[in-house]
């Protein structure tokens, strides 16, 4: 653990029992597959953060390169889970959530870097907000710090999610410090332990992709309010592990969105759902054929084909998985403390355009 009275450098050797001696207010978790190429720059901006009371656990998903040992020998404050398998982001995350003694829950990816003040404004925001369960904050581009990557989540008709302004300039924005938002990207959040005790973490079945979504509308129908910290900033390498739109990605991606939907959506959006799945796939033969934004990637001889497939095998999956998700989506209602008026008028408010889902510019 860190805390005030250790000032942490990557190369610390400091005593794993003394740094555990209390128990921390923060827990940040890293599910890491493979991500050895990530992880000192990730770590290093962890140890150099302004608040200190926080912990590490890192999950590692069966990596094979080196990972575990790289992390046993620079950086012995981090709280090792490491796994035999790859059980995706949402299950890393739930058997890193099983580790964490914080009251504050802090998902990372392991492919950031974080500002030195990030969590200080974190904790400072979710400590002035009582009723926001989720804390989002400025993710921005690795590469290039004015290029936003995520202001938090918006949410599309047929349930399919991106972060807002992405590939926006931030300093053309003029946001406040605070602004409400639907749910945080889980690439780097805060949730609240008493929200989750009360919706859950993330649904394992979801494996990655829109399992922030997910927990995110549990939160929100459960009366949670979200906020975003403009100033607590990260920077994210976009893709990394997976591709920007490699075919296994694409079949997550189509299969859970619609499980999103219907977990969380009111009755009156699910009885419309194949209109709105039909407008959104004649966006993407649009986009596709005009081959801009992520339509463009979908071109292209056999590439495009195993896209296509992807796709199709998400649909078929989605539906195989129906009645387990009905069944989970009573649960959900059983715990719903906001009106259905309420929450479709949130989900208009956030919405994204099909134009907007597709568009890279």
């Amino acid at each position: 653990m860190i805390n005030s009275k250790a000032r942490l450098s990557p190369d610390n050797d400091q005593p794993v029992a003394q740094m555990e001696a209390a128990v921390p207010r923060l827990s940040i978790i890293i599910v890491n597959w493979n991500g050895l190429a990530h992880l000192q720059v990730c770590l290093d901006s962890l140890a150099s953060q302004t608040f200190r009371d926080f912990e590490v656990v890192l999950v590692d998903n069966g990596s094979g390169d080196d990972s575990l040992a790289f992390v046993r020998t620079r950086y012995p404050w981090v709280r090792l889970v490491p796994l035999s398998e790859n059980t995706g982001f949402a299950t890393g995350n739930n058997r890193g959530l099983a580790h964490a003694r914080g009251d504050y829950i802090v998902t990372l990816n392991n492919d950031t870097r974080a500002e030195p003040d990030w969590l200080e404004i974190l904790v400072r925001v979710a400590d002035a907000h009582p009723l926001a369960g989720m804390v989002g904050c400025r993710i921005c581009s690795f590469f290039d710090p004015d290029i936003i990557d995520s202001l938090g989540m918006g949410i599309c008709r047929d349930g399919m999610s991106r972060g807002r302004f992405r590939n926006k300039s931030w300093v053309s924005l003029g946001l406040r410090e605070v602004e409400e938002i639907l749910f945080p990207s889980a690439c780097a959040a805060l949730y609240k332990r008493a929200m989750l005790e009360a919706t859950g973490f993330f649904d394992d079945d979801f494996f990655a992709y829109a399992e922030d979504s997910d927990l995110g509308l549990r939160g929100r129908l459960a009366g949670w309010e979200a906020v975003l910290a403009t100033k607590a900033v990260v920077y994210h390498k976009y893709s990394q592990t997976s591709g920007s739109l490699s075919p296994f990605k694409v079949y997550l991606v189509e299969r859970n969105h619609y499980w999103v939907v219907v977990k969380n959506f009111p009755v009156s959006l699910l009885a419309v759902l194949p209109i709105f799945t039909a407008g959104r796939y004649f966006a993407q033969a649009r986009a596709v054929l005009a081959g801009g934004g992520t339509g463009g990637e979908f071109r292209g001889g056999e590439a495009g084909a195993a896209l296509i497939k992807a796709l199709l095998k998400g649909v078929f999956s989605a539906l195989a998985g129906l009645p387990g998700m009905l069944r989970k989506r009573r649960k959900v209602m059983q715990n719903k403390k906001i009106s259905r008026r309420d929450f479709a008028a949130l989900l208009r408010r956030h919405r994204l355009s099909f134009r907007e889902l597709l568009d890279n510019g």
